[in-house]
């Protein structure tokens, strides 16, 4: 590990009310104080108390850089476990990055991608599970997704594995302890209560594999895929649910002939919208690209919002359209409900079994009952964030994958009596494939990858 003294600039390169330097390592003190110059007096900042606020200068020589506060804080009560000082300076960009080039002048080297989070998990303050939902809190981009990051963030994910990892260890423990002393410890009738210990940790980890589909939804956001046929109003609902005329609207059948995606917020809940093209048999080369599209785009969706004119009757596009959302999580919206209805939700119905909604995109009905029925589909209604837990990781989950292999070969070996010593082979497996989540038995290389996505600063 490296334990040389790192600085880098934590706050947005750009013209802001304030600029944040950190500065982290063994020399972190020593650095500040050959470029700070307290208002008051001559106190060097390697004399001054942790966790304390100073105002004055920083210089290069001679020569007064900025008016600053300088935060101390010395090892091992800081983010790194390291001294840390940080310097909080006005937010222009050639003052920040000046104050920046001050401080490696004087002893730092600049910090790579995420290394003082990096160092956070190396010296033991944060697991890797916790160290990666810090840039998942970064990166947010909606309600759930930043209150499932920082939940991880305090341990709720780590917790778990630690949790099942305990139970498998005790048992691995106890068999190790019954070959290597038959006489103290015995397997007599063990295997029974083995077999409940391991069904509970592979229940566990079925549930935490369980919950990677909403994790991922959390995080990423629901693929929403706006379908209809041309002039139903997929455009004008677009634009209603941005808030903004980010679609072309007009009375002309076939307008929109690419493809639209914006992200938006239902209730805390994060949705990719994409608006296709109008799905309809047609002669024009260029709009059958758009059809082709958004057939493309509605077999990738999380969720399809099908929109209908409700002022027309459903003809053989509408069929065709109803037949490919058969099998995937879809929403009818019945648009246009301010003109006479020509088809009802009875319509609808017979063709296809899903939620059937009014509205009117051009009044902006029915947007309420929308929400409601995308929070009731995909989060049961409950979109307040309680305490359990998502995987929200794909290396987490592709490394719980591993763990329910093994825990089910574990139970698979029992039934075919098999002898205790080979049972902790799977068992070990299990174990060490939970310890890669919260960063036990990893490689430098993976270690290096997962920090190297971290932003500078951070």
């Amino acid at each position: 590990m490296k334990t040389d003294t790192i600085a880098a600039i934590a706050t947005a390169v750009s013209n802001s009310g304030i600029g944040i330097i950190r500065i982290s390592g063994e020399e972190a003190l020593n650095v500040a104080d050959r470029i700070f110059r307290p208002k008051k007096g001559d106190r060097k900042v390697s004399d001054m108390e942790s966790h304390t606020v100073h105002y004055g200068y920083v210089t290069d020589g001679e020569e007064v850089i900025d008016e600053v506060l300088l935060i101390v804080m010395r090892a091992p009560k800081t983010y790194t476990c390291e001294d840390v000082v940080e310097i909080d300076c006005h937010g222009g960009v050639l003052v920040i990055k000046r104050l920046l080039e001050t401080v490696l002048k004087y002893g730092a080297r600049p910090a790579e991608p995420g290394e003082f989070t990096k160092r956070a998990f190396l010296n033991g303050r944060i697991d890797l599970s916790q160290a990666e939902s810090v840039i998942d809190v970064i990166n947010a981009k909606n309600d759930m997704a930043l209150k499932s990051s920082v939940s991880q963030l305090r341990g709720a994910v780590s917790g778990k594995i630690r949790e099942i990892r305990s139970v498998i260890l005790h048992e691995l423990a106890f068999i190790e302890s019954a070959l290597d002393d038959p006489e103290h410890y015995t397997l007599d009738d063990y295997q029974e209560e083995l077999r409940g210990k391991m069904t509970g940790a592979l229940n566990d980890v079925e549930k935490l594999l369980a919950s990677s589909d909403n994790g991922k939804m959390m995080k990423e956001g629901i693929r929403t895929v706006i379908v209809g046929k041309p002039n139903a109003g997929k455009s004008s609902l677009l634009n209603l649910l941005v808030g903004e005329e980010r679609a072309i609207v007009t009375e002309i059948a076939g307008t929109t002939r690419d493809i639209l995606e914006e992200q938006i917020q239902i209730g805390g809940i994060g949705l990719n919208v994409i608006d296709t093209a109008g799905i309809r048999d047609t002669d024009d080369v260029v709009e059958k690209i758009g059809v082709s599209r958004s057939l493309e785009y509605l077999g990738k969706a999380d969720l399809v919002i099908y929109v209908v004119d409700s002022s027309t009757v459903l003809d053989e596009n509408d069929r065709n359209i109803m037949d490919a959302i058969q099998d995937k999580k879809a929403i009818v919206l019945l648009n246009k409900s301010d003109l006479e209805t020509q088809t009802e939700a009875a319509d609808i119905r017979n063709y296809l079994d899903k939620p059937v909604i009014s509205i009117s995109a051009k009044e902006q009905q029915g947007m309420d009952v929308l929400k409601e029925t995308i929070q009731e589909m995909f989060f049961s209604g409950n979109i307040t964030f309680n305490d359990e837990i998502y995987i929200t990781n794909i290396r987490h989950k592709n490394a719980l994958a591993e763990a329910k292999k093994s825990l089910e070969m574990v139970l698979q070996s029992m039934a075919d009596g098999m002898p205790e010593d080979f049972l902790t082979i799977d068992m070990m497996s299990a174990y060490e494939e939970l310890g890669t989540i919260i960063g036990e038995a990893v490689g430098e290389d993976l270690v290096n990858e997962i920090f190297s996505k971290f932003c500078m600063g951070k």
